[in-house]
């Protein structure tokens, strides 16, 4: 492992507290440390964050301020091994907290670099440190694990496996909503973002993509290791380190963007995700604002069991090549769900409606199908069931229901046309400067839209969002 290293370079960019990332000490068994501190007022962090429909997700009691993962991964074994720090703030005097974390083993955790106790609870690692931590105190947990991770499933991502899916030459790593557990400790709730430093060692002659910007790329012996850095708040179901053999392209987009795109040779029609991506990039800044993150990239893998795309931040991975629209449409999250994070995972229509009407305008933009003609076909074509989902709040597993996404994008045509071009688009960009690389509900969304357009929209976002039936009147 590296840690060492990662320290020295993460201290390089400035990073807060960067000497807390030194290589943990010795193993701490689960029955560890007696002498916790129990003085009054210090209590538990909450097991979650209460989120409706995924309660024990995420963490009370701190705010992570930044993840370095170090990782090792053989495909050939599919064991990852890895040492994960994070450093957080304690938001109370805090005697014990959770991660979340599930299925690999655990082999010691530390705290401020000293032995710490921990018993596992489900998907809740429970930490309890040798001294109570002081609110607003920052504070490094280490956890060092291995194993072999395996995917969800079930009805929320469409019935296919999510998370860390193996393949024949590596692993296609997409999280959301609930699956970044499965390989790595966290705080795995998007109200929880921070920075990430992710450090990746695979044999040599394959290339681990993930967040951010690649800072170092070293070959020893047989093993490659690649130093990523994502500088900007991210949410835990966006991190990815995406493992095969890749054919990789690095330049810029006619804007001057830093873009970085790994393709699966073996997948055919590849040659135009580079210039498909930095077309679409530099006119979502346009449209939407700058755009926020140093680079814009993509990855395409060849597994044919994964059905989907995934927005992961600045990295959107593809399952195969993908039609230009779901290009549009994932590179536009990296403003509407990446950047402008849900609070609740019941507003993620939120992200996927943003997205949704965004790949139906850039259908617009090149000379297809305009948006209102495919909000036509839509309102005169769907059946019953698919006006009975409530968009602002689907249910957990419907919440990637196709009317989150369509009925959400035809609410945004919808509101486009009631209160005209330049006040919708003005309000789609000021939403994304106001909660850049922050947290949004669909209520704020609706307060600034009744601002920027000084009208009343309380039946228009009611019969839209909250009615489990057609719209008639709006």
């Amino acid at each position: 492992m590296m840690l060492a290293r990662i320290a020295r370079w993460t201290a390089a960019l400035g990073m807060v507290a960067a000497t807390t990332f030194a290589a943990a000490p010795s193993a701490a068994s689960s029955a560890a440390s007696s002498s916790v501190s129990t003085a009054p007022g210090f209590r538990p962090g909450a097991p979650g964050v209460g989120d409706p429909y995924f309660p024990l997700e995420g963490n009370g009691g701190y705010d992570a301020q930044h993840y370095t993962l170090d990782l090792a991964y053989d495909p050939a074994t599919k064991v990852l091994k890895g040492t994960v720090h994070m450093l957080a703030r304690a938001t109370q005097d805090l005697s014990r907290f959770d991660l979340d974390f599930q299925q690999l083993t655990v082999r010691s955790v530390t705290v401020n670099g000293r032995p710490a106790a921990y018993t596992r609870d489900g998907q809740e690692l429970v930490v309890t440190p040798r001294s109570g931590l002081r609110m607003n105190s920052l504070f490094d947990v280490g956890v060092t694990y291995g194993g072999i991770p395996q995917p969800l499933g079930g009805p929320i991502v469409f019935g296919l496996p999510y998370g860390w899916i193996a393949t024949d030459d590596g692993v296609l790593v997409a999280c959301e909503p609930n699956a970044a557990s499965t390989w790595f400790p966290s705080n795995d709730h998007p109200s929880d973002k921070a920075t990430y430093s992710i450090v990746v060692t695979v044999p040599k002659g394959l290339v681990a993509a993930a967040n951010g910007v690649l800072a170092a790329q070293v070959t020893r012996g047989d093993t490659t290791t690649f130093w990523w850095n994502e500088l900007r708040p991210m949410a835990s179901y966006l991190v990815t380190t995406t493992i095969g053999k890749f054919d990789v392209q690095v330049g810029k987009t006619p804007a001057g963007l830093r873009e970085w795109v790994a393709t699966d040779p073996t997948v055919p029609g590849t040659e135009v995700v580079f210039q498909q991506t930095a077309a679409i990039t530099d006119y979502w800044s346009e449209l939407f604002g700058r755009y926020p993150f140093e680079e814009t990239g993509a990855i395409v893998d060849n597994v044919p069991v994964v059905g989907f795309s995934l927005e992961n931040q600045t990295k959107p991975l593809y399952s195969a090549v993908r039609s230009e629209t779901t290009v549009a449409h994932e590179l536009s999250h990296q403003w509407f769900g990446d950047s402008v994070s849900v609070r609740t995972w019941q507003h993620i229509w939120l992200n996927e409606g943003f997205a949704t009407f965004a790949q139906r305008y850039w259908t617009e933009h090149i000379g297809g199908e305009s948006v209102q003609a495919w909000f036509d076909r839509q309102y005169a074509t769907r059946p019953d069931a698919f006006w009975t989902i409530k968009v602002a709040d689907p249910q957990r597993d419907t919440m990637f229901d196709t009317a989150v996404y369509n009925r959400g994008g035809m609410t945004l045509q919808a509101l486009r046309v009631k209160i005209g071009d330049e006040p919708f688009f003005r309000l789609l960009r000021t939403w994304a400067a106001d909660h850049r690389y922050g947290l949004a509900d669909t209520d704020q969304f609706i307060t600034l839209a009744e601002k920027i357009s000084g009208q009343d929209l309380t039946d228009f976002f009611n019969v839209w969002l909250y009615t489990p039936s057609k719209p008639v009147t709006w």
